[in-house]
């Protein structure tokens, strides 16, 4: 294999600046502690990150979720906090219990929110003024989504419902192709159906039938009809399509609102119900990365794309951590004159906000910070948001600037130390690319001791990488050595063309950029080019594979929940069907396209020692993937060690148990300490 030749030193490049933004107000500002002590893996335990922010309909109080960990028990816990005007938040619920999703009563009075205190995820109602949480509803197999009526005297949710048994056989016979899922494992038929409750409890009554799946439920201002998501077409089991319906839940009528050839989610009702606001595409199978915010009449007329110049991804695609709690990413301003939409932009996320007359789109919030929710109060924005200094706070932002809210991580944050990362833009195969490096504690461009250096690619390969707290990468850093992320082609937070590169040339087109990214940071100084690791998850690991195939250049991998085998992982992943069509078709049709896009076709090239982390219940990258990688790796005789974690998906670094991601992060840096 040929040696790999540095890149000429590139010219500075600077950030690009998008031409559909307005002045953002200001943000406050903030300075890392130079003086703290290391960061640990051990800080997993440390922090509550709060999301979810949601304003009473006076705007008076705010309640949202705050997630932390349990260390002796090893899960998750999730309490619902207060704001009551400019008093200090408190707590509104406690226990061994995960409190989510709350929503407030149309009068204000109540909070309602799902909780596992019962069997399954059930709804909750609480006084906001005091009492005890009454249970609402007992569905057998749990809430997944719910909402109060505009007039507050019912529920509708979402719930998985089972086919019935017709015999006691355990053997399980599957004639879908949804018939797995990570995360939630072997389906086993259940399908996602929409229901109406009392406020008061009752039995739920079911709206929805049919072997389909209906998701993302919106209610009507009127109160009879409720939007969502569904494909209900033959053969819907491999295909993209979603279609946006309506359900009159009197007559339980369903009326068919687009065509059946886009991918669309997200409706929503405007104030008055005139209008239905969603996102999407009218391309099915997502060759466009960059999905668009639409309106329709709810009575008739045409379609109409908002912010059509806005070239960005819109949506939370970035990656940071710890990952906290969801929320809303979409919500019609108050007067209904516009919607006000998250947007990924260059390694930020920002509210956006689109008025609905079709003018420029203008930027709520201000850049540095990985937003991941937020809420209206009036005319003011409440956010759930990280930034470079510091894990998930809630700050509103007025005319005047940013006001943080909460101070969950306030001590951690004083006692730590948290380097910063420095961004660069490079020019890669005739693109600028976006990328960052954090340095140890020491370390500059001037140091004479050279320090290691790890690449950490991100998955996707349709996400972002984003410059705000990350514990993962920043345990690299307090373990001695420098960490290089970058935003490759293919990411989300550029332009369409940006992030379709990469389609069907995974590991051709983006490999470029990784190189000529350690190239530049090797030009920013103090790190040392003979100690140079990569590591990477999913998509990432999959870089991470082809990576140590085609260069001699790293020293040590870590390969995480990966990608080997691009045929075998056709027909055994939960996706496949749905998903490589469009970029290299099937096995039997395209075989030799198939192994020329797997790192196992470039194996024997392997020489750095190589750590194989993935977990026994992944059905994104089945484990397979991970074996064939191991076995191959094995017979070439090469140093490779191969680490299973039992009862863990997919998600295993961001939401498998705790115990497990300490393990896991503990045998990564241990890995790179030994071998760089």
């Amino acid at each position: 294999m040929a040696k790999h030749k540095s890149a000429k030193k590139s010219e500075k490049i600077t950030r690009p600046i998008p031409n559909w933004i307005d002045a953002a107000p200001k943000a406050l500002s903030e300075k890392a502690s130079k003086d703290g002590r290391d960061i640990t893996i051990e800080d997993l335990y440390a922090w509550e990150l709060p999301g979810n922010p949601q304003v009473s309909p006076d705007g008076s109080k705010i309640v949202y979720e705050v997630l932390s960990i349990d260390k002796e028990s090893d899960e998750y816990r999730n309490t619902l906090w207060l704001i009551d005007g400019d008093s200090a938040p408190r707590k509104l619920t406690s226990g061994q219990w995960r409190d989510g999703w709350a929503a407030w009563s149309p009068d204000g009075s109540k909070i309602a929110f799902t909780s596992n205190r019962a069997k399954g995820s059930q709804i909750f109602v609480l006084p906001i003024d005091g009492g005890e949480a009454t249970q609402i509803t007992t569905i057998e197999s749990g809430v997944e989504q719910f909402l109060w009526s505009p007039d507050g005297s019912k529920f509708a949710f979402t719930s998985k419902i089972a086919p019935e048994k017709t015999s006691d056989s355990d053997v399980k016979v599957i004639t879908s192709a949804y018939y797995k899922f990570d995360g939630m494992g072997f389906i086993d038929g259940n399908r996602s159906h929409i229901f109406v409750v009392d406020a008061n409890g009752g039995e739920a009554e079911q709206l929805t039938s049919g072997d389909y799946n209906h998701s993302q439920i919106a209610f009507a201002p009127n109160g009879y009809e409720i939007a969502l998501v569904a494909n209900r077409e033959e053969n819907w089991d491999i295909r993209r399509e979603r279609d946006l319906w309506v359900i009159d839940i009197h007559s339980k009528q369903m009326r068919k609102l687009t065509d059946g050839k886009g991918h669309w989610n997200s409706p929503l009702y405007s104030p008055d119900g005139k209008w239905l606001a969603f996102m999407g595409s009218d391309d099915p199978y997502r060759e466009d990365v960059n999905d668009g915010l639409f309106i329709m009449p709810t009575r008739g007329g045409d379609t109409r794309r908002l912010g059509k110049k806005l070239d960005r991804a819109l949506g939370d695609t970035g990656m940071s951590g710890p990952a906290g709690t969801g929320g809303r990413s979409i919500q019609w301003t108050g007067d209904g004159s516009a919607i006000d939409v998250i947007v990924s932009d260059c390694g930020d996320t920002h509210v956006v906000r689109f008025p609905k007359s079709g003018k420029q789109p203008t930027m709520l919030t201000p850049a540095g910070r990985h937003l991941k929710s937020f809420g209206h109060r009036g005319d003011d924005l409440v956010v759930a948001a990280a930034t470079p200094y510091r894990p998930v706070e809630l700050s509103l932002f007025t005319s005047k600037g940013e006001k943080r809210l909460t101070h969950h991580n306030d001590a951690w944050v004083e006692a730590v130390y948290i380097p910063q990362p420095e961004e660069f833009w490079f020019e890669s195969d005739g693109d600028t690319v976006q990328g960052w490096l954090i340095r140890p504690r020491g370390n500059s461009a001037k140091s004479k001791k050279l320090v290691p250096a790890v690449l950490n690619i991100h998955g996707g390969p349709h996400a972002q990488f984003t410059p705000s707290f990350f514990h993962e990468l920043q345990m690299f850093v307090a373990r001695g050595s420098a960490l290089i992320f970058i935003n490759p082609r293919g990411s989300t937070g550029r332009s369409n063309d940006f992030g379709k590169a990469v389609q069907a040339r995974w590991g051709f087109a983006d490999m470029p950029d990784f190189i000529a990214a350690v190239d530049h940071a090797l030009e920013m100084g103090g790190l040392d080019p003979k100690r140079l690791g990569v590591t990477g998850g999913s998509y990432g690991g999959f870089s991470t594979n082809w990576l140590l195939g085609h260069t001699d250049r790293f020293k040590a991998a870590v390969t995480d929940r990966s990608i080997s085998n691009m045929a075998s992982m056709y027909g055994t992943d939960d996706i496949s069907l749905v998903g490589f069509d469009k970029e290299l078709g099937t096995p039997w049709e395209n075989p030799i396209g198939f192994w020329e896009a797997s790192p196992l076709a470039y194996v024997q090239n392997v020489t750095a020692p190589c750590l194989i982390i993935h977990s026994e219940e992944d059905y994104r990258c089945p484990m397979e993937q991970a074996e064939q990688w191991f076995m191959a790796l094995k017979a070439l005789g090469r140093t490779v060690e191969f680490v299973r974690f039992p009862n863990e998906s997919h998600g295993l670094g961001r939401n498998g148990k705790p115990k497990h991601r300490v393990e896991r992060l503990q045998r990564t840096l241990d890995w790179f300490e030994k071998y760089l």
